[in-house]
């Protein structure tokens, strides 16, 4: 049931929508932790580092399309809000037609690149074959990414985080039942575990698909606005690619520290990877408040309801910190599980490089609520440069420090660099924001009550 995002108190239409988006990225937390789980269990610990060595890329190409899709969604959600029912049809169709493209060229280049990317991840010799099985099937399976998160961020924008939680939370569980199958009686390896995951994604956007066309008949899209639409696809070209971009340059930094790592060997790929397994958490929980923020303001933005866009910042700032505090704690309490539970009779290194990984980025967990929150809705907006800016800077500080402290202090500088890198972003965002608001307040276009 889609909430109705320009009318009623911000606080409250806020919770309502975020909550299903929170769960959903729960799950998501829970079947991607499935994954490299019944791996490190049932096969080993250099199973475990070779699906961990990968993580980095796949996630590279996971958020650009995130990203694009995310784009998308703000056109939609703005035109949403004003009304335009046409605009609507034909910004859905539009972006049907780039997420083709965009599927078959990832798929082709990155499939065939698989070598090399192993040998740039630096991967060491005795973890490359599996991690190259396990990444070229996720590779191959990129369709069924673009089209779970192209339908999940449409119905989004139009207020429903219901549906994609449903399905998402029955592909978690189907994920988990085809990994046990595939990797135990199948005997597939890390390529079971990574055909799992693929195929309850391709299943999960197969039946998101067929609810949005059953509850929302705007989505019933006649043939005329199948016609392509030069306007709308720029438009959506324009506004998707440099959110996609924009989050991938954010990745390129995590695969510079994912580099520095494997360099490291087998022990502290291993507990890295426990740990960023996690640490996914505090991402994906932040990043359920910029879907939500980004669906709120593409809405009020569009109807011109500026103070309520203003409102509704604050409480979605609130809630996010809140939530960051709340996982803070949550994984100060489990840490000393975490290793166990993704590798049997781990080494001593293992738990060590996890306890570091945790001990220098829990204090910083806020900072990227500040950050999820205002750059969407600077984003949701509008502006893309400043969004875009804010990302060169993370990359820039990722990066640097990564090598510069990864030289004086080793791994623990190389895991500071990502809260280094989330205060170089949030110094520009926030004063980005502040003036947005006040120019648009200043210029007239003001919130209806």
């Amino acid at each position: 049931m889609a909430v109705e995002l320009t009318k009623g108190r911000p606080l409250s239409v806020i919770i309502r929508f975020v909550i299903p988006v929170i769960g959903g990225s729960l799950f998501q937390l829970f079947y991607t932790i499935a994954d490299t789980l019944i791996v490190g269990q049932t096969i080993g610990e250099n199973a475990l580092a070779a699906v961990g060595s990968t993580t980095v890329f796949i996630y590279f190409i996971l958020v650009f399309i995130q990203g694009l899709t995310s784009g998308f969604s703000i056109i939609l959600g703005q035109r949403f809000g004003r009304g335009d029912m046409a605009a609507v049809k034909r910004s859905v169709t539009a972006s049907v037609y780039i997420s083709v493209a965009v599927t078959v060229v990832i798929t082709l280049v990155t499939s065939l690149l698989v070598p090399l990317i192993v040998h740039l991840m630096k991967i060491p010799e005795e973890i490359a074959e599996d991690a190259s099985v396990y990444l070229l099937v996720v590779l191959l399976g990129t369709g069924a990414t673009v089209f779970y998160n192209l339908i999940s961020n449409i119905l989004r924008a139009l207020g429903d985080s219901r549906i994609p939680l449903i399905f998402l939370v029955f592909s978690s569980v189907l994920n988990v039942v085809l990994d046990i199958i595939f990797i135990v009686p199948f005997g597939m390896g890390v390529g079971g575990a990574a055909l799992a995951t693929v195929l309850s994604q391709l299943l999960a956007a197969l039946l998101s698909v067929i609810a949005a066309l059953r509850n929302y008949p705007v989505l019933r899209i006649e043939r005329e606005y199948w016609k392509p639409d030069r306007p709308s696809i720029m438009q959506n070209m324009h506004v998707g690619f440099i959110m996609g971009f924009q989050m991938s340059v954010m990745c390129i930094g995590q695969l510079v520290m994912q580099a520095s790592v494997n360099k490291l060997g087998t022990f502290a790929i291993a507990g890295y990877t426990a740990a960023t397994k996690v640490d996914q958490l505090s991402s994906l929980v932040n990043h359920s408040f910029l879907t939500a923020v980004a669906a709120y303001t593409a809405q009020n933005y569009g109807a011109g309801n500026i103070d309520r866009i203003r409102k509704g910042i604050w409480s979605s700032l609130m809630l996010a910190e809140i939530a960051d505090f709340i996982m803070i704690g949550i994984i100060l309490i489990v840490q000393p599980f975490v290793v166990p539970m993704f590798v049997t009779d781990a080494s001593p290194e293992v738990f060590g490089y996890a306890s570091d990984f945790f001990l220098i980025t829990l204090p910083f967990y806020p900072l990227l609520g500040i950050l999820c929150v205002y750059r969407t809705a600077v984003q949701s907006m509008g502006n893309s440069i400043a969004p875009f800016a804010a990302c060169i800077i993370e990359l820039v500080a990722r990066c640097s420090a990564s090598i510069i402290f990864g030289d004086i202090f080793g791994y623990r500088g190389v895991v500071f660099s990502t809260p280094f890198a989330w205060i170089g972003a949030d110094l520009l965002v926030i004063p980005v924001y502040a003036y947005m608001i006040r120019k648009l307040r200043r210029t007239g276009i003001m919130a209806k009550a």
